[in-house]
């Protein structure tokens, strides 16, 4: 079935989204500073492109990996996009590609600045940021002297004679070794390289060389800026398994992030019961998940494991696993990035063990009252303020979990004093705007309001599509039609929610609508004015306005008004 929006619960984080089909096929793969809203705008009534309600109708999930920062995101997002070639990014997205720093794998090899990286090579990459990636690019030139021409020239080139090259196609001298140190530097050893150029930096400052310095500022934030990228994008990437951790009680979310070629290529996300024991759980987990896989060539993990675990892994792959605990560098950036997203998936699978609980508490009931299902309660309770706020509520109960999306608030509009008709009022006004009946439509009440609301079905002529039941709080007292009575245990504790949902909806709504009422209304301050004697007043006198225009004496002859009382009200409307 097409994914719904309120089946979806992304973090407001930065990160890639992906939708899935039922096949787990990955259909579409985007990026997002904040993926909570990012996603409801695909949701809308005039979505902004034409192809997403076929999007939508397609996939059956949607996945996501948070990162640090969007620019993370965006390169992450290609990689994913290259992995997986989703068709509905074809159509949604244009083919727009970001740079790469490569050095190829040539007997004399070259440092190219490309967006189609050749097979043969080092690759670092791809870079949100293409400014930065090519002034590396001419500070590993100007330092390194790399070449960058398609072919060997015996007489040299313009860059060598400019001293941009070292001129290898004359004389290969130290050329390895300048390839090893551009390696270094793009895989995060640049500190020597920064070195260098903030001594240039600070001496041209000296010589109040201002433009100079900036140039060597602007060059140092560069190198920084590409080699922040790494936790996306790191030549160490190989063949490498990333795993993470989360706990909530007895329930655990392991995040499995995968990287090989350098760059990250996707994410799984499994539940585990928790023994208390950290250790115990991912061991546990390692060796479930790799009895039906090949272990990867390396193995980053929070804990350590077993030497018996060590060599069922080595036999597993029929050679060394590498396992590690990474607290420093590119490995352990990328198993930080493991448990951030374990982190965010443990709230998802807590909300999912609380809606079975929920859904099980309305299995439950129905078992209870010999009903097929209880998916769907409405339930109805009233509140009324010295017979004037009068008000009502209704809240919807779906699959043991409150729908308040659905909740509604009724003003009272007849003339009706009492709990029963005012409940039927309100009821009505509902019946005629329902197209779907629930399971059962529950009153707050005893046998008087189940009464007169089965007379209102039956005038309706609907008494026998539409369940009723009424709960009064003596006992737990379930009421229905020409049905003994009920007395709730555990197993109709879906309907004693739905009951004290509404009885607290209502009050909410009441006590909103007293507090606007005590700021235009003086007969609420009156001293020794309750509901009862307002009551007297209201039928003594047909209604506020006759209230409003008697005299003291008028007012004192009214049932339980004394004379003292009289001049109280007398005087907060006059």
């Amino acid at each position: 079935m097409p994914v719904q929006l309120r089946a979806i619960n992304l973090p407001p984080k930065p990160g890639v989204y992906l939708f899935k089909d039922d096949n787990e096929r990955v259909l579409y793969v985007g990026k997002a500073t904040d993926l909570r809203e990012r996603i409801r705008s695909y949701f809308a009534k005039n979505p902004d492109r034409a192809m997403i309600p076929g999007l939508i109708a397609a996939a059956d999930d949607v996945d996501f990996v948070i990162t640090n920062n969007p620019q993370e995101a965006l390169i992450l997002e290609r990689q994913l996009v290259r992995e997986h070639r989703p068709r509905y990014n074809s159509m949604l997205k244009d083919d727009k590609s970001y740079p790469f720093i490569v050095i190829t794998k040539e007997e004399i090899p070259r440092l190219l600045y490309t967006r189609n990286p050749p097979k043969k090579s080092w690759v670092w990459g791809p870079f949100a940021n293409a400014g930065a990636a090519k002034t590396v690019i001419s500070l590993l030139r100007r330092n390194l002297g790399l070449r960058d021409c398609k072919e060997l020239l015996p007489q040299g080139c313009l860059s060598m004679h400019i001293g941009l090259c070292s001129g290898p196609c004359i004389e290969v001298g130290d050329y390895s070794q300048r390839v090893r140190s551009a390696r270094d530097i793009l895989d995060g050893k640049a500190l020597g390289l920064i070195e260098e150029i903030a001594a240039e930096m600070d001496t041209a400052s000296a010589k109040m060389n201002y433009e100079a310095a900036a140039i060597s500022r602007d060059r140092i934030k560069a190198i920084r800026t590409v080699l922040s990228q790494q936790i996306i994008s790191s030549t160490v990437y190989r063949d490498c398994d990333a795993i993470g951790i989360a706990v909530q009680g007895d329930l655990a979310a392991i995040v499995v992030i995968h990287a090989d070629d350098g760059i990250i290529k996707g994410q799984e996300t499994w539940p585990m019961i928790h023994h208390s024991d950290q250790g115990q759980t991912i061991s546990t987990f390692v060796a479930d998940h790799y009895s039906s896989r090949r272990p990867p060539k390396l193995l980053l993990l929070p804990t350590p494991i077993s030497e018996v675990l060590q060599d069922w892994l080595d036999s597993r792959r029929d050679s060394k696993v590498e396992v590690r605990v990474p607290l420093r560098g590119d490995f352990a950036v990328l198993r930080k990035m493991a448990e951030q997203n374990a982190s965010v998936q443990i709230e998802n699978l807590s909300r999912k063990r609380a809606g079975s609980l929920e859904q099980r508490a309305a299995d439950d009931g129905a078992k209870l009252l010999e009903v097929d299902s209880l998916n769907h309660i409405v339930c109805f309770d009233m509140a009324q303020l010295q017979g004037e706020e009068r008000v009502g509520a209704s809240v919807v109960m779906r699959n043991g979990r409150p729908a308040k999306k659905d909740y509604r608030t009724y003003v009272v509009k007849g003339d009706a004093m009492d709990d029963l008709r005012m409940m039927r009022e309100v009821v009505e006004r509902w019946l005629k705007r329902q197209e779907q009946w629930p399971d059962l439509l529950l009153i707050d009440g005893g046998h008087t309001h189940l009464d007169i609301i089965q007379k209102l079905l039956l005038e309706h002529g609907i008494s026998d599509r539409l369940p009723l039941g009424s709960l009064a709080k003596r006992e737990e007292t379930l009421s229905r039609p020409n049905q003994p009575d009920l007395i709730l245990d555990s197993r109709g504790r879906v309907l004693v929610h739905a009951r004290d949902e509404a009885h607290r909806f209502v009050n909410n709504f009441h006590r909103k609508r007293r507090s606007r009422k005590k700021l235009s209304d003086p007969l609420i301050s009156v001293k020794g004015l309750g509901a009862k004697k307002f009551q007297s007043l209201l039928r003594h006198f047909g209604g506020r306005q006759g209230i409003q225009h008697a005299s003291v004496n008028e007012l004192q002859i009214t049932p339980g008004i004394g004379k003292s009382l009289a001049m109280r009200i007398y005087e907060a409307l006059h």
